[in-house]
């Protein structure tokens, strides 16, 4: 049984073309200043999400993901298509959606309650639960228009899901708490899973759709281009949107007096490669091209995840591997072996610089994406070397 089938769906607004502005003698004479021009946020969508499952929905910002939920909550009517809910929705689709800014965050509770359908009977029962969970007490009586982007945040995700709904929407505001709270709603959401309720969020953040989804759609351009296990979907995202080809967080400057070729990540085999296994090898064949005589440059590396967290970076100066100098071309290699990183997305950067710093001849920042892959079971970001032992 399926808890959400969308069918065809599709959303067209309408925006404003040409130059002008519409006037009395253009509505007089036909020309009525600048046209409206169709666009579509999403069409020919179709998917189904069988009921206790959790879907995640990633892709570049503008690509129409918001506008799915949107769609999915009822709050926006479809140009085309349709789609189908089956039970009752919650959902926290934007900052401050449903709240009324001059009313108190108790009154937005019974507000909101309402707006879902919820008897007040029911909702004085939860009151107590939303408000702790939200730890809002002493601000609840409050004009919500007082409150940070934080305190809405708190309030709308407990209310949503105290409500107890089969089907919870939930958009990237998420990111807006602080990391406690945002603890505090993945332990809910864990929760929501045991008990067999269905789940579409959206989310930049790639470890957590990983993590936490059963499957996972790309949207791109208003077109869903891939869907199915969040590794492999989330991959090609990395890899067509957001890597070398995709240049959505790829940076490149430098006096390119030296330059890099094209960057080879390779395996133990020696075969270019873009998932890698924890403790396995990963080697990074770098050619270059010195366009002068360059006395004592300096290579070096940095490793982010997917979510932009800071790994590992040192260079060739750092870990005393001095180069006498590079003139023309040539190939270093850096290796990673074994590879220390443990199961995730990953980002390659590569800088290339004089010795006193002063002058940046290449770098690529976040330019080339990786996977690894752990099959020890072990968790966490890093392997580190450890031993047990006992003693009687």
């Amino acid at each position: 049984m399926n808890a959400i089938e969308a069918v065809n769906l599709g959303k067209r607004y309408y925006r404003r073309g040409g130059l002008g502005a519409a006037s009395l003698f253009g509505a007089l004479t036909g020309r009525s200043g600048p046209k409206r021009e169709p666009f579509w946020c999403l069409r020919g969508v179709n998917f189904e999400i069988p009921v206790g499952r959790t879907v995640g929905v990633i892709g570049p910002n503008g690509s129409g993901k918001s506008s799915l939920l949107g769609l999915t909550a009822g709050t926006i009517h479809p140009t085309e298509g349709h789609v189908r809910v089956q039970g009752r929705i919650s959902s926290l689709l934007e900052l401050g959606a449903g709240f009324h800014p001059e009313l108190s965050g108790r009154e937005n509770v019974f507000l909101n309650a309402a707006l879902l359908g919820i008897p007040r009977e029911d909702v004085k029962k939860k009151f107590d639960r939303i408000v702790d969970f939200a730890e809002l007490r002493e601000f609840i009586d409050m004009p919500v228009k007082h409150y940070s982007s934080g305190m809405y945040v708190r309030l709308g995700f407990s209310i949503a899901v105290e409500v107890d709904p089969d089907v919870l929407l939930v958009d990237e505001v998420l990111a807006v708490g602080d990391l406690s709270f945002q603890f505090k709603c993945l332990d809910r959401i864990r929760d929501f899973q045991k008990r067999g309720k269905t789940l579409l969020f959206v989310s930049h953040s790639l470890e957590t759709v990983e993590e936490f989804c059963h499957e996972a759609l790309l949207i791109h351009h208003g077109q869903l281009v891939a869907r199915g296990e969040p590794a492999e979907v989330i991959r090609k995202f990395i890899r067509f949107f957001m890597g070398e080809r995709g240049g959505l967080h790829q940076t490149e400057y430098g006096t390119r007096a030296a330059e890099f070729g094209d960057v080879r990540l390779l395996n133990a085999a020696g075969n270019p490669c873009e998932t890698f296994e924890t403790g396995g090898a990963l080697t990074v064949e770098i050619p270059y091209v010195a366009h002068r005589r360059i006395e004592k440059p300096v290579f070096g590396f940095s490793l982010k995840t997917a979510n932009g967290l800071y790994v590992f970076g040192t260079n060739t100066q750092i870990q005393k591997h001095d180069i006498p100098f590079i003139d023309g071309a040539g190939t270093v290699r850096l290796a990673l072996d074994p590879l220390r990183l443990m199961h995730g997305n990953y980002f390659l950067s590569l800088s290339m610089h004089s010795w006193d710093h002063v002058e940046q001849f290449h770098r690529r920042e976040d330019w080339w994406p990786f996977a690894v892959q752990n099959p020890t079971g072990a968790l966490g970001m890093l392997q580190l070397d450890s031993r047990w032992s006992q003693q009687a």
